[in-house]
C-alpha cells in the first residue's frame, strides 16, 4: 500500500490533523505578526496578520466545525466567505501604501475599503450559492494570487539583498496560485480524484509552513 492509499484509506483523520495543523500554524503566525507589528508600527503587518486570522477562522469552520456539526451545506458559505476575505487581506499586504499612503488606516479590519472587500466577498458567497457552485471562490483567488504573485515578484528583484519578507512572499504566492488552479480544474478535469486533492493540501500545508518559518525568522531578531 502506498501513502496516497493509505491517507485516502484514513483521509477524515487526515483531513481532522491537517487542519489542526493549519489552524496551530495560523495562530503562530497571528501572534508573532501582532508582536511585530506592535514594535514596528507597519501597517502592512497589520494586513498580514489579518489574512491569516481568517484563514484560521476559514480552516476551523471548514473542518472542524463540519465535523463536530455535519452541517456542510451551512457551513461551507461562511468556510468560502473567510477564504476569500484572507485573499482579499493577503493582497492588500502588499498594495495598502499605494492606496492609503504611508500612514495606513486606523483600524484594519473595519475602514471603508475594507468594507469593499467584505461586500465583494459577500456577493461572491451569495452567487456561489445561487449557482450551487464554488468557481467564484476559485477564479476569485485565481486572480488575487496571480496579481499578488506578480508584486510579490517585482519586490522580491528590488529587494533581494534586504532581510525582509519578499522572498517568502514569492515563494508562497507561487505555491498557493498553483493550489487555486488545481482547486479550479479538479471538479471537471480530476472529478474530485482523492490523488489531486491530497497534492493541493500538501500546496496549501507548504504555503502555511513557508510564511510560518518566515514569521519566526524575522521575529527572531
Amino acid at each position: 500500500m502506498d501513502i496516497y492509499s493509505f491517507i485516502i484509506g484514513n483521509k477524515e483523520i487526515f483531513k481532522l490533523i491537517y487542519a489542526l495543523i493549519i489552524i496551530f500554524v495560523c495562530f503562530v503566525i497571528v501572534l508573532k505578526t501582532h508582536r511585530l507589528f506592535h514594535l514596528s508600527a507597519h501597517p502592512g503587518i497589520r494586513y498580514f496578520r489579518n489574512a491569516f486570522f481568517f484563514y484560521g477562522i476559514a480552516f476551523f469552520i471548514r473542518y472542524v466545525l463540519v465535523l463536530a456539526t455535519g452541517h456542510v451545506f451551512l457551513i461551507t458559505p461562511l468556510f468560502e466567505f473567510f477564504i476569500i476575505m484572507a485573499g482579499f487581506f493577503l493582497l492588500y499586504s502588499l498594495i495598502w501604501k499605494k492606496i492609503e499612503g504611508k500612514e495606513g488606516s486606523r483600524s484594519s479590519l473595519f475602514s471603508l475599503r475594507i468594507l469593499i472587500f467584505y461586500v465583494m466577498a459577500l456577493i461572491l458567497v451569495i452567487l456561489d450559492i445561487s449557482w450551487s457552485t464554488l468557481y467564484l471562490m476559485f477564479f476569485s483567488q485565481i486572480i488575487l494570487f496571480f496579481i499578488a504573485a506578480v508584486i510579490s515578484c517585482v519586490n522580491y528583484k528590488n529587494r533581494a539583498k534586504s532581510n525582509n519578507f519578499s522572498g517568502f512572499y514569492f515563494i508562497a504566492m507561487i505555491l498557493m496560485l498553483a493550489a487555486w488552479i488545481l482547486n479550479s480544474l479538479t471538479p471537471t478535469l480530476f472529478d474530485w480524484n482523492p490523488t489531486a486533492l491530497i497534492n493541493i493540501y500538501l500546496l496549501n500545508a507548504i504555503f502555511f509552513l513557508v510564511f510560518l518559518y518566515g514569521a519566526v525568522r524575522i521575529t527572531k531578531y
